[in-house]
């Protein structure tokens, strides 16, 4: 007799919705994209000319750490963890008035900024559909 689960409608992986997937991937891209950055700030430090190489180091070391969040929440999301959605939820509330800031700040941080905005309201979207609060666990009527 087989164990295996058949994929849910909508689903890309038994018992995943494919929303739920996609938050994964985002909350995974906005991860890396931290990391990517703390470690040009590291070799900036490093290698560089900044005014203060400690300091970029510091901060490099600080968005480096900042970048494990969403990072750990995406793996998570994958594995349709509950506790992943609140970090997941608090980062992209934060990110949103960031994203505003960047945008307000003009040049060629608009496209950043409208980047980020876009990525944040997705990913809120995404978790807030009722397929992927189910999926998680959350928000499930009592069994009687």
């Amino acid at each position: 007799m087989s164990t295996k689960q058949s994929p849910a409608p909508g689903s890309a992986v038994p018992g995943r919705p494919v929303r739920l997937t996609a938050a994964a991937v985002v909350a995974a891209l906005e991860g890396a994209a931290l990391a990517a950055w703390g470690i040009g700030m590291v070799v900036l430090g490093i290698v560089g000319n900044p005014d203060s190489p400690q300091q970029a180091e510091a901060g490099g070391l600080t968005v480096l750490a900042l970048a494990a969040m969403p990072l750990a929440a995406a793996y998570g999301l994958w594995r349709a963890r509950r506790w992943s959605r609140g970090p997941v939820l608090i980062i992209q509330l934060v990110a949103l008035p960031v994203a505003w800031t960047m945008i307000q700040a003009g040049g060629g941080l608009i496209a950043a900024g409208s980047l980020l905005g876009a990525a944040a309201l997705t990913e809120l979207v995404l978790l807030v559909h009722p397929a992927a609060t189910e999926a998680l666990g959350i928000g499930r009527p009592a069994e009687e």
